[in-house]
């Protein structure tokens, strides 16, 4: 039977909206040359429930209510605490201590990696880090400093190209806040093409066997770690995992945009994961 304009748009938004999650935005000729449109996660969970709610007639109320609680669940937080937490495993909800007596001791030649977190344009079109970066630069910057007083060569690199396509690479951008920070010039390294955390991890293999680091610290977002330490482990490398911070979710009964932008992070993380496992399995990681 032939279907409706209206039922063939909706069936279009239900295949779109599926694989927005996944998809992909082409780069160079390598085939790992990806960049992923996560943000648009939970606005393409948003079309899947209005397409339902088109092709669905006999329960569009029944659609309609599930879609009104799974976002209000989102966005109390009753159901994006359980995903933060997911991404988020208890082993990195602390953020990482560098001075705690259990901190880990630096190798007489220590790398630290910091992974990218996304640039922001200015006012005055001048790029600065996003939000979570600050934190990673802290901590980095902490990190360097006992390593020296340790007696230790101790070499920070910066891991991050230009996925948001703006006018300098992540790398390039956080290098004055670095040094700005206490991060010694000649300790310095930029890798600057990476453009997913798998690429981070490949292109700072090379760079840290060459130091022949006997030490290594992988600095990021607690929400991240998890993903960031598989991409490493998978390039033989084994960090100790560097939590510059960790993010939370308010519970209570009325919406908040932060729970919803926790949640969009939180499953895009999970999606991550998930790729990293499927890939690995078809031999492509």
């Amino acid at each position: 039977m032939e279907r409706s304009p209206r039922e063939a748009v909706a069936s279009g938004i239900i295949v779109v909206a599926a694989f927005l999650p996944l998809t992909r935005t082409r780069h160079a000729s390598s085939r790992n040359q990806y960049v992923t449109s996560f943000k648009l996660i939970l606005f393409g969970i948003f079309a899947l429930f209005f397409a339902l709610l088109v092709l669905w007639r006999r329960v569009r109320r029944a659609v309609a209510l599930t879609a009104v609680v799974f976002f209000w669940l989102l966005a109390s937080g009753w159901l994006a605490k359980p995903l933060l937490d997911l991404a988020q495993p208890a082993a990195y909800r602390s953020p990482y201590d560098p001075g705690a007596p259990t901190a880990a001791a630096f190798g007489a030649r220590t790398a630290i990696v910091m992974l990218g977190g996304g640039t922001d344009v200015l006012r005055d079109g001048s790029l600065a880090p996003q939000h979570d970066v600050y934190a990673r630069i802290a901590l980095t910057a902490a990190l360097q400093a006992r390593c020296l007083a340790a007696g230790g060569a101790c070499k920070v690199i910066a891991s991050g190209g230009n996925p948001q396509h703006h006018d300098a690479s992540e790398a390039d951008t956080y290098a004055p806040w670095l040094l700005h920070a206490g991060i010694r010039r000649g300790d310095l390294v930029l890798e600057n093409t990476s453009l997913t955390t798998w690429q981070n991890a490949r292109n700072v293999a090379p760079i840290v066997h060459a130091q022949r680091a006997d030490t290594l610290f992988v600095v990021t977002s607690a929400y991240h770690m998890a993903r960031a330490m598989l991409d490493f482990e998978r390039f033989g490398m084994h960090p100790v995992p560097a939590v510059s911070e960790v993010r939370h979710v308010r519970l209570g009964l009325w919406p908040r945009l932060g729970n919803l932008r926790n949640a969009e992070t939180a499953l895009h993380e999970l999606i991550g994961i998930a790729q990293f496992h499927v890939y690995l399995r078809l031999g492509w990681f």
